[in-house]
């Protein structure tokens, strides 16, 4: 199994405190990888939320050809956060030129441009930087996004955070979510490893989705061309969830009726039976198979967890106002927030939705069984 961690701050944090998190947790991974993934920035990116960032690893013959092919397209430097790799390595940690973290001006002609318009090059933007980087190997690109940062390795997590030093004050964010990794597969590629993120959407899982292949198919078929890759069966969580608000025009208390419907009989009781029909049946090649805990995070900066039917993979939701988070296990809450109200801890089950939303005053559950939402 993986750990997960996340938390949502009012204050900015620094990324040490999740890795500190999986620390608590390590007996869970194995310490094969970490991921990071941070939204709503501190620090110098505080100015410049509209700002799209770069993060990703590359050589130094693929740094030429990225500042070569940014140019060229008119996006200019207009900050970046220099990671000083120490000369010695640790164990297990492989040997990189370069980890960017770089914010960019849009070119002049992409101002008059709605922001959908923006995002949606951005995405294709990220893609075609990803492939390049596929074909010489010399690019690794986790995002291109505003307001959000990604740092992937191969490592324990909390060696990786301390020897690319994270603890720098220049980095920090109200919103991070870290994976500790199992390693499940023979070979490791950092774009198999979570948090994964698409459009705004970003997801990570504990457990396994042993329906990956009809899901994959199914979304790689409606012909939108963020749909790829997936080096990973969990990845699909991310596009579902991305399928669910930005395609079906959904909220996220519908998102487990689109990963795990109820059972006929249970919708024949539900007040949105109708529709819930039509939408298992419409979608019922996005139906999961587990066991799997998924902690995501939204647009609007809320945060949520989900589990599936199985109900086999850790999760607890806690906190206090102004500060919450998701983990895999109570002593990774322990070790971030002490002081918290412990008899208001939540673990939830497989009909339940656990969100903090961007206020972060409060934990809200919603179940399956009630009525929701009206639809946009």
């Amino acid at each position: 199994m993986c750990r997960l961690f996340a938390i949502t701050s009012k204050e900015p944090l620094s990324p040490m405190i999740a890795a500190e998190a999986l620390d608590v947790m390590r007996e869970g991974h194995d310490g094969s990888g970490v991921g990071l993934f941070m939204r709503d920035l501190g620090g110098p990116f505080e100015e410049m939320k509209d700002a799209p960032i770069l993060s990703g690893i590359f050589t130094e013959k693929g740094i030429k050809r990225l500042d070569q092919f940014m140019m060229n397209i008119g996006f200019m430097t207009k900050y970046k956060l220099s990671v000083k790799i120490p000369k010695v390595r640790p164990a297990g940690v492989p040997k990189r030129d370069l980890y960017l973290v770089r914010a960019y001006e849009y070119p002049e002609e992409w101002e008059k441009l709605s922001v959908e318009e923006k995002q949606s090059r951005l995405l294709i933007l990220r893609l075609e930087l990803r492939t390049m980087g596929e074909e010489e190997e010399d690019m690794i690109v986790f995002s291109f996004w505003p307001d959000v940062i990604m740092i992937k390795e191969i490592g324990d997590p909390m060696t990786v955070a301390r020897f690319l030093g994270l603890g720098r004050k220049d980095l920090c964010a109200r919103i991070i979510m870290a994976q500790g990794r199992q390693n499940t597969n023979y070979a490791i590629n950092l774009y198999a490893c979570h948090p994964f993120f698409i459009e705004g959407f970003s997801t990570m899982t504990n457990g396994e989705n042993t329906a990956f292949i009809p899901i994959k198919e199914y979304l790689e078929s409606r012909g939108f061309h963020g749909y790829m890759g997936y080096q990973s069966d969990s990845e699909v969580f991310t596009h579902i969830l991305h399928y669910t608000y930005e395609k079906l025009r959904l909220g996220i208390e519908w998102y487990k009726h689109v990963i795990t419907p109820l059972q006929d009989e249970n919708i024949e009781s539900h007040p949105n039976a109708i529709f819930l029909k039509q939408l298992k049946h419409s979608c019922r090649r996005l139906i999961i198979d587990g066991p799997n805990c998924v902690i995501g995070s939204l647009p609007d900066h809320s945060l949520f967890m989900v589990q599936d039917r199985k109900k086999l993979r850790p999760g607890v939701v806690g906190g206090k106002p102004g500060m919450f988070a998701f983990s895999s296990e109570i002593c990774g809450l322990d070790a971030v927030i002490p002081d918290r109200d412990k008899t208001k801890d939540f673990q939830p089950m497989h009909l339940d939705t656990v969100i903090v939303g961007p206020d972060r005053q409060e934990v809200r559950v919603c179940r399956q069984t009630e009525v929701l939402p009206p639809l946009h």
